[in-house]
């Protein structure tokens, strides 16, 4: 994935999260995707902190625009990998995320490892 790639994606990516359009969202996804985080627990449960398929990304993702329906992101950065993709932006309740997303063969997205900056940013110290 080039540089150039990664920020068309990503803008992309960006986009139809701020619809809040499930079925755009999830025509970046592959059938048999898999999504863990942390903040997942958060609707789904105590230790429920992963997603398989995308019927059950559908279910999760629609109860979270339900609990959040002013959810918006603010893409700060993307990083090109190896058919894998980083993207650095503002989640829900204002939560600063990375999400590392490795892609398949058909440039859908396969796996995705959501992370957040639950503390004080080091950088400000």
């Amino acid at each position: 994935m080039t540089e150039a790639d990664a920020q068309r994606f990503a803008l992309e990516w960006a986009e139809s999260w701020n619809s809040h359009d499930l079925e755009r969202i999830l025509s970046h996804y592959s059938e048999d995707v898999e999504v863990t985080s942390p903040l997942m627990e958060t609707v789904l449960g105590p230790g429920q902190v992963s997603v398989r398929g995308k019927q059950a990304l559908r279910a999760y993702w629609g109860s979270v625009f339900d609990r959040y329906p002013d959810l918006r992101f603010v893409l700060f950065r993307a990083y090109a990998g190896f058919n894998s993709l980083v993207l650095h932006y503002q989640s829900v309740q204002g939560l600063v995320a990375a999400e590392c997303m490795e892609f398949d063969d058909h440039g859908a997205i396969r796996r995705v490892l959501a992370h957040y900056a639950l503390g004080a940013d080091p950088a400000a110290a």
